[in-house]
């Protein structure tokens, strides 16, 4: 284990200056963790987090290339890193407590098969000539890496996550999950697996059996589902949020990062000391048109008393 430490970072962030638009940085916690912030949605929340002086933030990482290369990225302190494997038995690192908030960013990532990549290539001209699309993306198999496929990482991981939240008093989890939970035959669940349906895959139903075990642990949490994530910026379109999967009837269904992000921060305000899990998607507005804030659409969203349905 190894821990880094330097002053507290209070500069700014070599982020697109346009992903948090105009919206206000003010927290209730004074402490939060953010796991999983060396990836690409994770980064974004830490990277906000860092600019408010009010706030202590701690990236928690599993490797010091990771917490390098998120440091020169984001220009913070040292003391803003943390590098721990959550999935540890051993002692905390006493940075981690008085934590108030913990925000969950982890999940399994697939890559692709290199055998897929060349066979989609082989096939084009074919396509072209048959006057087929040319490269058809549901032809690329997809696997995870050994040890990272999404039991180990989207359940025994967030598990963990949730246990040391527990542990060290947080008062409230964010979690960033994903739709399409309610439909165990959802084409992302088919990621990792052989035709006959063996192997590593699920990743949609191991997110929510961790989401189940968060909703049974007695924290108070705001379980965020997006919909297909872009690298937009934020704050551009309206957020539409609803609950178990009513946004996947939807014929666009897609958010950037910077949106969830967004939302992340605004639950730990807004949020806070409630127990909600809703999905998220955003749309188009007419040109000149005002877009709600994170803020305030999760803020009008939670009137609605409406959260996700985990019988389903």
């Amino acid at each position: 284990m190894l821990i880094l430490k330097l002053s507290l970072c209070m500069v700014g962030v070599a982020t697109n200056a346009n992903a948090f638009g105009d919206m206000k940085m003010s927290f209730s916690p004074s402490k939060v963790i953010v796991t999983g912030a060396a990836g690409r949605t994770g980064k974004l929340v830490f990277s906000a987090l860092t600019k408010d002086p009010k706030v202590e933030t701690l990236g928690i990482l599993r490797t010091e290339k990771s917490a390098i290369k998120l440091r020169k990225e984001t220009k913070c302190g040292l003391d803003n890193l943390v590098v721990w494997d959550i999935t540890s038995t051993g002692d905390i690192p006493k940075q981690m407590e008085g934590s108030e908030a913990m925000v969950i960013c982890t999940s399994a990532v697939p890559v692709i098969s290199k055998t897929s990549m060349v066979t989609s290539m082989l096939k084009i001209p074919l396509n072209l000539i048959s006057g087929k699309k040319a490269f058809n993306f549901r032809d690329l198999k997809f696997k995870y890496k050994p040890g990272q496929y999404p039991e180990k990482v989207d359940y025994e991981g967030q598990v963990a996550q949730i246990d040391l939240a527990k542990k060290l008093g947080v008062e409230h989890v964010v979690i960033v999950s994903s739709m399409g939970g309610t439909d165990p035959s959802n084409f992302l669940n088919t990621i990792g697996k052989s035709e006959d349906g063996s192997g590593n895959g699920d990743i949609l139903l191991w997110k929510r059996k961790a989401e189940k075990y968060l909703v049974e642990s007695g924290l108070s949490y705001t379980i965020i589902h997006p919909g297909g994530l872009t690298d937009g910026p934020g704050d551009v379109n309206e957020l539409v949020l609803d609950v178990d999967d009513e946004l996947l009837k939807n014929e666009k269904r897609s958010i950037s990062r910077a949106d969830v992000a967004n939302l992340c921060i605004a639950a730990l305000t807004e949020g806070r000391g409630k127990k909600v899990s809703f999905d998220c998607i955003t749309r188009e507005t007419a040109e000149g048109t005002k877009v709600q804030s994170a803020k305030e659409a999760l803020s009008s969203f939670l009137s609605t008393g409406k959260t996700t349905n985990y019988d389903l």
